[in-house]
């Protein structure tokens, strides 16, 4: 689509990802249905990174844009924008106001929105919207392109659930009944920015096998309201997640790393000890132990929620997720949820041996 419309004439082009490497990566570079991949020979762009734009032979550009960053998007002008997967920006409501603003030359101004369809507000409304035209697809529609054993993996695995019919069928579904927390209450409260911070902290929650390790950074405002700022959780070496944890400590100007000991042993803390010696990091960190259940653990972070008392900075797509599909009980063990309950657990707790 993006082509056409450059083949077209139309200019210039807004290119919105969650972040702009996800733009490079996924839009224009490497991903399979990528500009640069599915151009003509006669019709190839000219890519100028720097410059965060693409330039076609007929002099229509496309210019890379972030959800990350939406006042980016305050003040250009574009006659058409393609925006990949706005349900995971962390700005989805701001990237997607800014950008209409802005949408308005040429003869028919329109986007083209890709994305997997979390039950986010932005993505309900422009569902209802009488002007959006909606598409659908099962992943089996795709299956000429993907790995059979790819396929087989994922249907045996996934057919069926919740995350089956949003992650494979394409449904919007509504909250989890049973869940400890609904999106209502995580939007409700939901900031674009953060108040001064008299504590922060990264809550860690260990890889179990080929799962996630979660990261997730909170603070303290002093005044019983606490604030989630960032989730940096990823599956990878644990060298890499021992990298993140140290830079979501860095980045944030937290004070402590909360991590949680896993079968009998600290692997979490000698795996970031020995991270922070080869890079010269200093930091502080405390073990805790996950002597009850997560449920129990988790009750008392979700009254917070109710309460009004936690505020989410921005978007968090998968650690939203996690919190609205975990139904206690069921399934596996959710990390990003762990280790936000880990972090505002110890805010949570620090607050209770402060002075009034």
């Amino acid at each position: 689509m993006v082509i056409r419309w450059a083949k077209a004439g139309y200019s210039p082009i807004a290119l919105i990802g969650q972040t702009k490497a996800d733009v490079r990566d996924t839009i224009i570079e490497i991903g399979e249905s990528s500009i640069l991949r599915i151009s003509p020979p006669w019709f190839y762009p000219e890519y100028e990174p720097s410059k965060r734009r693409i330039v076609w032979p007929n002099g229509v550009i496309g210019v890379v844009f972030s959800g990350d960053e939406p006042d980016q998007l305050r003040g250009p002008q574009h006659s058409k924008a393609l925006v990949d997967e706005l349900a995971k920006f962390k700005y989805p409501q701001d990237t997607w106001d800014n950008l209409e603003m802005g949408l308005r030359i040429g003869d028919n101004p329109q986007a083209v929105v890709t994305t997997t369809p979390r039950p986010l507000k932005i993505i309900k409304e422009l569902k209802r919207d009488k002007h959006t035209a909606v598409t659908t697809g099962h992943t089996m529609e795709n299956r000429a392109n993907l790995a059979p054993p790819f396929l087989k993996r994922i249907l045996e695995r996934y057919e069926g659930t919740r995350l089956g019919r949003q992650e494979l069928a394409g449904e919007i579904l509504e909250d989890n009944p049973g869940a400890l927390w609904q999106r209502a209450m995580i939007d409700q409260y939901r900031v674009t920015a953060n108040p001064d911070l008299i504590r922060v902290v990264v809550g860690v929650d260990p890889p179990g096998g080929a799962t996630e390790c979660g990261i997730v950074v909170a603070g303290d405002a002093g005044n019983s309201h606490y604030y989630v700022l960032d989730d940096r959780s990823l599956q990878d070496t644990p060298d890499k997640w021992a990298e993140a944890v140290l830079t979501g400590y860095n980045r944030n100007r937290a004070d402590t790393i909360v991590g949680e000991t896993n079968f009998g042993g600290d692997m979490v803390g000698s795996i970031i000890k020995q991270t922070a010696q080869i890079r010269n990091l200093i930091y502080r960190y405390k073990a805790v132990q996950a002597s009850r259940g997560k449920a129990v653990r988790a009750e008392p972070i979700s009254a917070l929620y109710e309460q009004g008392r936690v505020h989410h900075v921005g978007n968090f797509a998968a650690l939203e997720d996690e919190l609205c599909e975990w139904v206690p009980g069921e399934g596996t063990s959710p990390n990003r949820l762990d280790a936000l309950v880990w972090a505002l657990t110890e805010l949570t707790s620090a607050r209770r041996w402060l002075p009034a």
